[in-house]
């Protein structure tokens, strides 16, 4: 395996370019130093010194008018501590409840030992220098971790943004090939949920029986943000792999939804795989849609902007949203509602379309065209939106989801609203926006966010989202999302690093925050020498 130059982390900007951060982590001797160790050792020694149980929240208030640098510190050990106490109370199970202090069974990945949230929580640790604990995870992947046992039905896209992603974001970022090989075990595995009329997948797997369904709420219909959002782990994992097969099961995938007939330019929340026709008109960018728009735009950039039908597509379709679903409220608050058959249903704005804010920046930055300048602006008010969602609860955390009518704006109404679980689209936002346009408010709402979570999610046994985001003393949920570890630490972190560290012209982060290089300018790319034979090229 190659070896990157090693560069000392500087008292000034803490952080070094990332393509010279990178080293390569010795498989078989199980040794190496990754430079930003450096800071992870300040780290803690600043938990031992300053941190203690009883007064971390105090810690962060202290930290309001202090460096970058200090607030990534703080965050590692807010890492630390989310990685601590599932290595301590629920190793190798998928998730972990920090309250009762034991694996939590009913995860999206159920009971099994798929060790959820150290693939989805690895690479995190890579980024940040915690280098033991990337070790251990790794080990523990390479011996214990066989996607084949596994005897219960997985979500196709959950698997795949999480442990697909995951697991070749390590291998971009080390080059150890075990992260490869399992990646393709994982896809291997998925890939007779492929097997249907049209090429759409089914929703869920058997990995073992090879059996595959759909959710039974949605009827026989598939769901567009999870068909949507598998093209950048597939593509990738072909070229690393040499193996065509993963790429062309999402080509099918982007041919069907290209050539279909779209209402208004826009495509709804549910396709049948069987027929590859339309059920009900739902459109969302929100849950059930959102990230297909996203990766229409991230296959694009991953490509180095040579996968031209995919940008075609994006613009296409933000164009009809923002004609469609752009509302404004009574005092100027500016959101994405949902459509039924071409009519606004709700008022309302899911926490998952925070992520939206950081999608059109990154439009409006990466091509000059006719919508750049309101893909801007578009990015600049729904960020601040969510925001305002965060601000005006108790907790100064968000809801799942928000409203607007006459007599609330940005508040939730309804119960299943009121919890925060430890999402991360606000702050991939406030991340992106931050980099695109160096303002403050950025780093000060994601930091304001972190001492909320210090203040209502940190628990002894490491965070819990919460039941209601706007009691002052709010119940915890008593789950530690993986998603936790994988997106929101990961984006409130990079917030605060220089921007060499994963550069946005060198990386594209999949729907879980899992960095994927892009092809002809990460020299970390990683393309297989030779193609797979087309006899070998098979499951």
């Amino acid at each position: 395996m190659r070896a990157y130059p090693r560069l000392i982390l500087t008292a000034v900007t803490a952080i070094i370019c990332m393509s010279l951060l990178v080293q390569t982590f010795n498989a078989g001797q199980g040794t190496s130093v990754h430079p930003a160790s450096h800071l992870a050792r300040e780290a803690r020694s600043l938990q031992s010194n300053q941190i203690e149980a009883g007064n971390s929240s105090s810690y962060s208030g202290a930290l309001d008018s202090q460096s970058s640098v200090e607030k990534q510190r703080y965050i590692i050990e807010m890492m630390r501590h989310a990685w601590n106490n599932y290595k301590l109370y629920a190793w190798g199970k998928n998730e972990l409840k920090p309250i009762s202090k034991r694996a939590h069974l009913s995860s999206v990945f159920g009971s099994g030992e798929m060790g959820a949230t150290i693939v989805d929580g690895l690479d995190t640790l890579y980024v940040m220098g915690l280098t033991d604990e990337f070790r251990e995870g790794r080990d523990w992947i390479a011996e214990h971790f066989n996607i084949n046992e596994i005897d219960s039905e997985l979500s196709v896209f959950e698997t795949t943004i999480r442990f697909v992603g995951g697991l070749l974001s390590c291998y971009a970022l080390t080059g150890d090939t075990i992260f490869r090989d399992k990646a393709a075990e994982v896809a291997d595995a998925l890939l007779p949920a492929f097997e249907t009329p049209t090429g759409l997948p089914y929703a869920l797997i058997n990995p073992s029986t090879k059996a595959s369904r759909q959710y039974h709420w949605a009827g026989p219909n598939s769901i567009l943000s999870e068909l949507g959002t598998l093209h950048l782990e597939f593509s990738y994992l072909s070229d690393v792999t040499g193996r065509e097969v993963y790429r062309n099961k999402v080509d099918k995938i982007r041919e069907v939804l290209y050539n279909i007939e779209k209402p208004g330019d826009l495509y709804p929340n549910f396709i049948n795989p069987r027929t590859g026709q339309w059920g009900q008109r739902h459109i969302s960018l929100g849950a059930l849609g959102d990230s297909f728009y996203e990766y229409l735009l991230k296959a694009w950039l991953a490509s180095n902007r040579g996968d031209e039908q995919a940008r075609t597509m994006f613009d296409t379709a933000m164009q009809a949203a923002l004609d469609k679903m752009l509302r404004v409220s009574p005092s100027g608050l500016a959101y994405l509602a949902e459509l039924k058959y071409g009519r606004v249903i709700e008022e309302k704005m899911d926490h998952l379309s925070c992520f939206a804010g950081g999608m059109f920046a990154l439009a409006a930055t990466t091509l000059e065209n006719s919508l750049s300048e309101r893909y801007m602006d578009v990015a600049r008010k729904l960020t601040h939106t969510c925001h305002e969602s965060y601000f005006r609860s108790e907790t100064k955390l968000g809801p799942e989801a928000f409203r607007f009518s006459n007599a609330v704006e940005a508040r939730a109404q309804k119960s299943n609203e009121k919890v925060y679980i430890l999402r991360p689209e606000t702050f991939e936002s406030y991340f992106i926006m931050w980099r695109l346009t160096k303002e403050q408010k950025y780093r000060d709402w994601g930091w304001e966010a972190v001492q909320a979570l210090e203040k209502h999610c940190r628990v002894e046994g490491g965070y819990t989202g919460l039941t209601n985001v706007y009691h002052q003393n709010p119940q915890g949920d008593d789950v530690q999302q993986s998603y936790f570890l994988a997106e929101t630490l990961k984006y409130l972190y990079l917030l605060f690093s220089d921007d060499s560290l994963l550069s946005l012209d060198e990386w594209v982060f999949n729907t879980e925050a899992h960095p994927l290089p892009i092809k002809g300018k990460n020299p970390l790319y990683r393309m297989a020498s030779t193609p797979v034979p087309i006899e070998d090229n098979r499951v």
